[in-house]
């Protein structure tokens, strides 16, 4: 086992960099240049995707963490699948893995809260969970082996309804009460749809931030369904169940059953690659930005007057849509708008602040 010490003095980490901000939970440098540090977490800042293409590099993907970032061994790593909708136990290695039939995805990963401030600031209700703004959301290109391949592989029975996949974090203790390790069940059609178990991005082996040596990658879903140092799969022919199910990532409040929804695919959304309140130079500009969905994006219009809407011009359309649009910026204060298809100018509130989709109101000052 490589000891977390080592891993940040081989990273260069004993001396951050004079503008990047520690989290104890994270490995790799968070200049503020590039982060907001969130807890635990690490937001990326939209401004700083300005020169970006389509795949966000590592330096600049966001981090979500519920406790640390654990440093695990590759060789002795072992993926378990085991469970009563198998016939065939696994307990596969790294080199395991590797050896079977391999695909890549190009494909969001986003937080299920991302926007989750916006509940407060637009709109007025007060929410629980971690402030951020629209920056815990991230495109990579992902290889790795079709979950369906590995279910395949164990013997799937027709019989078999869950699958619950498990990280290898630390246990997670939240308010006296061990829930241990993050978990959260995947339906099996979800499962031999288009999951992946994805052990590089972007053309590299996974960094330890994002899951080293593999995890699960599940498009159109919230974040939490793509669980991070996969250590094991249950397949089961009943359902399955965790607190990151029945507790956490439901839709709770007036507009849901009170049961709840379970928080299963994520919403469309649209920004700009400016900061927050940014300072522009009056004249004119491009401006650009990114927006995605579950089913991708067919059109996106702005609003830089507060009445009318222009369609803008896509740039390319792969995990997310990238657009731009030419502005006459004027000084004062102005209120910047993107809307992504058919976004809707309020959300649903939530007690957790899950799916914020609203269209975001972004001030910039011109002088």
């Amino acid at each position: 086992m490589i000891s977390r010490r080592g891993v940040l003095i081989a990273a260069g980490l004993t001396v951050l960099p004079s503008r990047a901000v520690a989290a104890p939970s994270i490995v790799k440098p968070l200049p503020a240049s590039d982060f907001i540090v969130r807890g635990t977490n690490a937001e990326t800042r939209w401004e700083a995707l300005r020169d970006v293409g389509s795949l966000v590099p590592v330096s600049k993907f966001f981090v979500r963490n519920h406790t640390s970032t654990p440093v695990l061994d590759a060789t002795s790593w072992r993926l378990e699948i085991f469970g009563s909708g198998v016939t065939r136990p696994l307990s596969l290695s790294l080199r395991d893995l590797r050896a079977l039939p391999s695909c890549s995805v190009e494909a969001v990963i986003e937080c299920a809260g991302n926007g989750r401030s916006f509940f407060t600031s637009q709109q007025g209700q007060n929410v629980a969970g971690t402030p951020w703004t629209l920056g815990a959301v991230g495109n990579a290109r992902w290889r790795g082996v079709p979950l369906g391949v590995l279910l395949r592989l164990a013997g799937l029975r027709r019989s078999a309804v869950d699958v619950l996949p498990a990280g290898l974090d630390p246990e997670y203790v939240t308010g006296g009460v061990n829930l241990g390790r993050v978990r959260r069940p995947l339906p099996v059609s979800k499962a031999l749809d288009d999951v992946l178990v994805a052990y590089e991005m972007n053309g590299a082996d996974l960094p330890v931030d994002h899951g080293y040596p593999a995890r699960l990658v599940v498009p159109g879903w919230a974040g939490i369904a793509s669980i991070k140092w996969l250590g094991s799969l249950e397949v089961s022919t009943t359902p399955l169940h965790s607190p990151w199910d029945t507790d956490f990532y439901r839709l709770l409040g007036p507009s849901y059953p009170a049961e709840g929804t379970l928080v299963t695919s994520q919403v469309t959304k649209s920004a700009f690659e400016l900061g927050w309140g940014a300072t522009l130079p009056a004249g004119r500009r491009l401006l650009t930005g990114r927006a995605w969905g579950p089913a991708g994006v067919r059109r996106v219009s702005v609003s830089t007057d507060g009445r009318t809407w222009r369609r803008a011009t896509p740039v390319s359309r792969d995990g997310w849509t990238r657009w731009q649009i030419p502005w006459l910026a004027t000084p004062g204060e102005h209120v910047l708008r993107v809307r992504a298809d058919d976004q809707p100018e309020v959300a649903p509130c939530n007690t957790q602040g899950y799916l914020f989709g609203a269209v975001v109101r972004h001030p910039v000052t011109v002088v």
